[in-house]
């Protein structure tokens, strides 16, 4: 793929650049407030794109923030003169104003929430909340990290912790790491309902199978049950294979209101519920290391939304290890408490399976370059655009998915955000 272009977007927006109207007619130029009391507006996904992914060893981070950025623009097909609305995280000390200023963006409507790798969840339900009250028109949402590149280069060294400051000062120096507390309520939903090693093994052999139609994944060979279990042990229960890969790269989505849709390149896919939720930072704070917050921002989606998870087509779920998935997938009502073990068996999250999981091949094999939630979103509104390539879900009778769920989670289960997205 061609590097990234130099430089931020920036130069005036020409004169022509489309307008929203109020609800008479009048002309409302991006910032406006609505009119008091006016309704709500529906809110949709209009353009997503990735910047360059994978192993990416020349561009800096904010080099793919602009790649990405660009990209879902042109995949709009609106200007930039239309966003008003900038959302950022993870990048500079002023995030997102940074970002924005390198972007050339000057937002009146702006959000750094930071809360893991649901954030981008979370932060797209809030753009999409500004947005229908008319406190936005379009907002852009955008992401890049070169992870892998920079402990390569040690600029940087791998994480073990999130810091040693407030609540976490009394677990860190016990050595509690990052992939220790997840591999703890591993161990805890093992004990309390039986789950397998060989059944959380299978959720990392269904997302490479759904990475080998992907080109853009990181990791495309077949897996199995036994390569994982074979693979060097990291935090007891979790072998490599069942750890997020680490990977370069960037993606951007972009929300405008319905106003805008009929000048949009491609068919919109709508915001139709979402919900979001914080649990603990502590793990003595954890009521059940067997239940996630996802069983509350899920909960909050689907009553939003109008809909059940009988409802959904398909589903991205964050996946930094296995167990997320498993866990992810009892607590939104996909099966009952304890039986995500069963669930994921025998290719129930393949691009062909009853509920198809992760369809890019997720952190477990596409890429993982810190916090991957707003890739969920970007896969998400392909495949139901049906722009999935030969990596495509389809419904009965070759008809395209309807409703897609993306799920992000935040820390070791500390936070979640769910969203609901829909053709019409």
């Amino acid at each position: 793929m061609p590097g990234p272009t130099p430089g931020p977007l920036r130069g005036p927006a020409p004169a022509s650049a489309p307008a929203p109207t109020g609800p008479a007619g009048t002309p409302r130029t991006p910032g406006t407030p609505r009119t008091p009391g006016a309704s709500r507006r529906r809110v949709a996904v209009v353009g997503v794109a990735l910047s360059d992914c994978g192993r990416v060893d020349g561009p800096t981070p904010y080099a793919l923030h602009a790649q990405a950025a660009r990209r879902a623009l042109a995949d709009s097909g609106l200007d930039r003169s239309v966003i008003d609305g900038f959302a950022s995280a993870g990048l500079g000390v002023l995030a997102p104003v940074e970002v924005a200023e390198y972007l050339g963006l000057r937002p009146t409507w702006v959000d750094s929430t930071s809360v893991g790798g649901s954030t981008w969840e979370v932060m797209a339900a809030h753009a999409a909340d500004a947005v229908a009250a008319g406190h936005a028109n379009a907002v852009l949402l955008v992401y890049g990290s070169t992870a892998r590149a920079d402990i390569k280069a040690r600029r940087r060294t791998a994480n073990l912790s999130f810091g040693a400051r407030g609540p976490l000062q009394f677990e860190v120096p016990y050595g509690h790491t990052l992939i220790a507390k997840y591999a703890m309520a591993a161990r805890r939903h093992m004990h309390a309902y039986g789950t397998t090693l060989e059944q959380l093994a299978s959720v990392a052999v269904q997302a490479r199978a759904n990475a080998a139609t992907n080109p853009d994944a990181m990791f495309r060979d077949p897996l199995t049950v036994d390569d994982v279990l074979a693979s060097e042990m990291i935090a007891d229960p979790f072998t490599k294979l069942h750890c997020c890969i680490r990977s370069d790269g960037g993606c951007a989505v972009l929300l405008a209101a319905e106003d805008y849709v009929p000048d949009t390149a491609k068919a919109p896919v709508w915001v139709l519920g979402a919900g979001a939720s914080a649990s603990h930072t502590t793990m003595s704070e954890w009521e059940d290391f067997t239940v996630s917050p996802a069983a509350v921002s899920g909960r909050l989606a689907f009553e939003r939304a109008g809909l059940t998870p009988a409802d959904v087509d398909l589903a991205e779920i964050y996946d930094a290890f296995t167990y997320m998935t498993l866990v992810t997938l009892e607590d939104l009502g996909f099966c009952a408490k304890g039986e995500g073990g069963a669930f994921v068996e025998k290719g129930r999250l393949l691009r062909g399976g009853e509920l198809p999981v992760n369809t890019d091949g997720g952190g477990l094999s596409a890429c993982h370059p810190g916090m991957r939630g707003l890739f969920l979103l970007v896969e998400a509104v392909r495949q139901l655009r049906g722009e999935a390539g030969a990596g495509q879900v389809l419904k009965a009778g070759g008809r395209l998915p309807e409703v897609a769920l993306a799920s992000g989670t935040g820390g070791w289960f500390c936070s979640s955000g769910t969203l609901l997205l829909g053709r019409s």
